[in-house]
């Protein structure tokens, strides 16, 4: 009889969601488990919901220093404070419905790629409400406490050093393994990159570009790619909008007055092909995006990380060698003109990047999952 795995994220920004998405497919195609994958924010009311999601994405665009702020407050109150104790609340009274939906599929096995699920979810274990064994996967290259909920069967972390932090926060140290980030199974075969090529209109036998603006599409996505194309070198560049259709339209009338060198790309999932298509990166380091870029062995530029967990991320990628950083657009023209006059330093970052790369990260976790709540 197949195990019921019930995977848990949270739609504040998408890495959560992705991760969780991952797990599932792997579930789904490496193992004899059901899986079923639920955000956590469609079971609670269009109130918090907004409050929780969208003042968040408000925030780390439009008041980054603010955010800044919050994210150490909150990583530095502890769980028995008076508001970390009253945030809790409010979440239970926000997660009826949540609690019954997971009731309803009766799980063996919990996993949450967002602490919010797991912090509701030590509480029915606590209650005796839940018999399923709860486990928690961390989706960036940094701890911050929020993450550390006690009591939970297992957690997965990025690497060494967020296991560290993970042991050094009191979480038992027999229950922590590093595993990297989940992503989807495709990203451990890595295709042929004279076929990825063609299916996107790029010539094979030169440089390309890959400049990514995340789900939603970086601002000014367009004004970064026309800066890239003025520059004195040959390379082609694909410009990936997401779901922006405003953002793909501009994109789609840029690449018109430049044939043969831009490519304009809206959402795809085929995200594997598009990257192994591509020799350089270009994007903010959110922990999805960049396990993806280092499974496939391909070197980063990171610019405009959000404060907290990217400019963790970015401070990794860094001191292991697999990236570059762009503090504004003139660093952006420098580095690009840099790597493609130095294609030594360029193999040597994807070579440190393929290093760190964890492909099999999905079938890792569950492999760990499904052993321990047998």
């Amino acid at each position: 009889m197949s195990r019921r795995l019930l995977l848990l994220s949270v739609s504040a920004g998408a890495g959560h969601v992705r991760a969780a998405e991952a797990l599932r497919v792997a579930a789904e195609t490496q193992f004899d488990a059901q899986a079923l994958h639920l955000d956590v924010m469609d079971y609670v009311p269009t109130a918090f919901r907004t409050l929780y999601t969208d003042l968040y994405l408000k925030l780390v665009e439009h008041s980054p220093t603010a955010w800044s702020m919050l994210y150490r407050i909150m990583d530095r109150t502890p769980p028995s404070a008076p508001l970390a104790r009253l945030r809790r609340a409010i979440e239970r009274l926000n997660s009826r419905a949540l609690r019954q939906a997971i009731a309803e599929f009766a799980p063996d096995a919990v996993v949450c790629t967002h602490f919010l699920p797991a912090e509701l979810l030590l509480r029915e274990r606590r209650r005796g409400r839940l018999a399923a064994p709860v486990f928690v996967v961390v989706t960036d290259f940094d701890l911050h406490g929020l993450w550390a909920v006690p009591e939970m069967a297992g957690y997965f972390a990025a690497s060494d050093e967020v296991a560290f932090r993970m042991r050094a926060r009191g979480l038992a140290a027999a229950r922590v393994h590093v595993s990297g980030i989940p992503i989807m199974p495709a990203f451990a075969q890595p295709p042929d990159r004279a076929a990825c090529a063609a299916e996107f209109g790029l010539d094979a036998s030169r440089r390309a570009i890959l400049l990514m603006g995340g789900g939603a599409g970086l601002g000014g996505l367009d004004e970064v790619a026309g800066r890239l194309l003025a520059l004195d070198a040959d390379f082609q560049l694909v410009a990936l909008a997401g779901r922006n259709a405003k953002m793909l339209e501009r994109l789609r009338a840029l690449a018109a007055a430049n044939p043969q060198r831009l490519v304009a790309q809206g959402f795809t999932d085929r995200v594997e092909r598009l990257m192994t298509a591509c020799d350089l990166v270009i994007t903010k380091p959110g922990g999805l995006t960049t396990s993806e870029c280092l499974a496939l062995g391909r070197p980063m530029i990171v610019h405009a990380p959000i404060p907290g967990q990217e400019e963790r991320n970015c401070d990794y990628l860094l001191e292991q060698g697999a990236a570059l950083k762009a503090v504004d657009a003139t660093a952006l023209d420098y580095r690009v003109r840099e790597l493609l006059a130095e294609p030594e330093r360029l193999a040597a970052l994807a070579q440190r990047a393929r290093a760190l790369g964890r492909p099999l990260a999905a079938r890792d976790v569950l492999e760990s999952v499904l052993r321990e709540s047998a």
